[in-house]
């Protein structure tokens, strides 16, 4: 009983948030549009005036709706994950299966395509495809951030950040590095079939980008 309470929480929970990934996505790509301010973006010109090419209180508006959906998005995900451990500790998910992944995006440098390890259905009918991974890293420069704060090839990403899974997945991912440039940003990974936390930090340094790494979107 504990367990199926637990797993109908959860997935109240996932749904609660895939509609603020949803609302986040909107969002962003408004604010990230052709001519517009970004998600940090100066709203005065090189004079010091405000923009006349934008709607500043709307931008206003969307970058603080933005702040309260990814802190909201937070808490939601560090519940999920606790329930992720219950229904695990309690023997209540299955042994990882593996499938081929077809999807070539990546975010960066290009690689091949991998295999990746899913979350399976139990016996017990306990679904857990909500931990599955939604990208691989699979290219890491040495001597980039990702390689010195403890990414390893072939990680499973199951969570960066505030990004979990949805739609636009590279658009997020690039726009949440940016966002955390010199700040930690938490992960959990696939590594070897067990589910691992790393942290990361977006920064730059003599390479390209702000990790150092390839994610490719499965």
């Amino acid at each position: 009983m504990v367990g199926t309470n637990v797993k109908a929480e959860t997935m109240k929970l996932m749904d609660e948030r895939a509609n603020k990934e949803a609302e986040m996505d909107v969002i962003i790509k408004r604010l990230c549009e052709p001519g517009g301010p970004g998600l940090s973006g100066n709203l005065v010109d090189s004079e010091g005036f405000p923009r006349t090419d934008i709607d500043i209180p709307t931008v206003r508006a969307d970058r603080r709706r933005l702040a309260e959906l990814r802190n909201d998005h937070k808490i939601m995900t560090e519940k999920i994950d606790q329930n992720i451990q219950v229904l695990h500790s309690a023997g209540l998910a299955s042994t990882p299966s593996v499938k081929d992944s077809e999807d070539t995006a990546g975010l960066g440098v290009q690689g091949s395509a991998v295999n990746v390890a899913t979350a399976a259905t139990s016996a017990m009918d306990v679904d857990v495809s909500f931990s599955r991974p939604f990208a691989v890293i699979d290219e890491i420069t040495e001597a980039s951030p990702a390689a010195e704060d403890g990414l390893q090839l072939g990680d499973q990403v199951v969570r960066f950040g505030n990004v979990q899974s949805g739609e636009n997945l590279l658009q997020r991912l690039a726009a949440e590095a940016q966002s955390n440039k010199g700040c930690a940003i938490s992960m959990m990974v696939m590594r070897q079939g067990a589910m691992t936390n790393v942290k990361v930090t977006p920064r730059a340094w003599q390479g390209r980008g702000l990790l150092g790494c390839n994610f490719r979107i499965l």
